[in-house]
């Protein structure tokens, strides 16, 4: 079943000690656009949900590379118990790339930690373990399973909250970036599991075939290349293409899928024979 959450709060009725976390993510009380999530039953530890955040009124959230870039940066980043200060994080990753510049003989080994993750150690104390994510112009789809109690919570706290700031603070304006509410979906079977796994890898379809969701897929090998080009999920990563692979914890979905292959034929059978999108709903994907 759908849940959907009321998320903000005023600035002026988060509590004292949040204010500092909120500080580290968003640049200070200015730019505040925090995810304040709340709801009477909470999420479980081990359970896997699909949560969904959509722009405001539809808006673009991810308008250039930048913006992609520093979105897949924030699911990483605020994907930690820890407080998040960015600017050292960002200071880091510029050590090590003046290493790359001055060690030739170091230069792969530096260059593969650098393209693997935003730091070359992962010291995170993860909230949750993000499973899937897709970037779209003016939504995010993410798949994740909570490991620590209000993980969920925290979590979208801080990304939203990061994210907010940075948008508004790149673009000159105020005001929430995310809608009010987010959508989350709990995955009860593996069935459920394989059909939003391939549910929010063929999002970007639309990007290429605006129509497809009523009137299915003209062109199945060109969306099938497309997908496997789209840099803004977590789908290259499934099929043994190398991304983001510090982003995901894929293991768990590898073995329900059958491995690499297994990823890669399941969504390309959908494509080719069950490409409607006419059987998703029937799970309450959104």
């Amino acid at each position: 079943m759908t849940v959907t959450f009321d998320v903000w709060h005023k600035f002026g009725r988060i509590k004292k000690n949040q204010r500092s976390d909120l500080r580290q993510v968003s640049g200070g009380p200015t730019s505040v656009n925090a995810f304040m999530p709340y709801r009477k039953e909470q999420f479980v530890n081990g359970e896997i949900y699909h949560i969904i955040v959509k722009g405001i009124d539809e808006n673009v959230i991810f308008k250039d590379i930048d913006d992609h870039y520093r979105g897949i940066f924030s699911i990483y980043e605020f994907n930690n118990a820890k407080q998040v200060e960015i600017r050292e994080r960002r200071k880091t990753r510029a050590r090590l790339k003046k290493q790359i510049k001055k060690v030739a003989k170091e230069f792969q080994k530096i260059k593969a930690q650098i393209d693997t993750g935003p730091t070359s150690v992962d010291s995170r104390d993860k909230l949750v373990e993000v499973l899937a994510f897709c970037l779209m112009p003016n939504h995010l789809h993410l798949l994740i399973r909570q490991i620590k109690d209000g993980g969920i919570i925290k979590f979208m706290v801080k990304l939203g909250t990061g994210y907010g700031g940075y948008f508004n603070r790149k673009y000159a304006r105020q005001g929430h970036v995310f809608l009010r509410q987010f959508t989350a979906v709990h995955i009860k079977t593996d069935e459920q599991l394989k059909i939003v796994f391939v549910y929010i890898h063929t999002n970007p379809i639309s990007l290429i075939e605006p129509k497809w969701k009523e009137i299915g897929i003209k062109n199945p090998e060109k969306v099938i290349k497309f997908l496997e080009d789209y840099k803004w999920s977590s789908y290259q990563d499934y099929i043994g293409k190398k991304n983001f692979p510090s982003v995901t914890d894929r293991n768990f979905i590898l073995k329900i899928m059958g491995g690499e292959e297994g990823c890669r034929e399941f969504v390309e059978s959908w494509i080719r024979y069950k490409g409607e999108i006419k059987e998703f709903p029937k799970l309450a994907l959104e």
